[in-house]
């Protein structure tokens, strides 16, 4: 759990210039990791060392009649970028949902600046939508 609330940390801070409080991602984290039904995390490992990770959330849909499956808080150490560790962790994400007998489909939010990721996530077979998020944050 240390390793992803890090990682957490870490992301936020590169992609949208966010500084997080620590102890409130690690509560977040734990409340995920001992709740399923709030989703779960994949971790990509290397040598034994966690190098990567996302997590997946549930969104239902009354349209689809099924789960949308979120990923979010997409993060690979800098050393380990380019490498195909996003690639395993979304191959994994996509069997793992066509297992599933609820899951519809699977979305992400990106930044909107964060052209790299687009591009990946275009590769992959992701389409962008014409949503935009909107939110109040308390």
């Amino acid at each position: 759990m240390a390793a992803i609330a890090q990682f957490n940390i870490a992301m936020a801070a590169e992609t949208e210039d966010l500084a997080l409080d620590p102890q409130t991602v690690h509560a977040g984290v734990a409340a995920v990791v001992s709740d399923d039904r709030r989703g779960f995390y994949l971790v990509a490992r290397s040598d034994g060392k966690a190098v990567g990770s996302l997590m997946i959330t549930y969104e239902w849909s009354d349209w689809r009649n099924g789960n949308l499956w979120w990923i979010q808080s997409v993060y690979v150490v800098p050393s380990a970028r380019k490498q195909g560790i996003f690639r395993l962790l979304y191959d994994n994400v996509i069997s793992l949902a066509k297992q599933d007998g609820d899951a519809a489909g699977v979305r992400l939010y990106v930044e909107k600046d964060n052209r790299g990721a687009q591009e990946v996530y275009r590769k992959l077979g992701m389409s962008e939508t014409a949503y935009r998020v909107f939110e109040i944050i308390f």
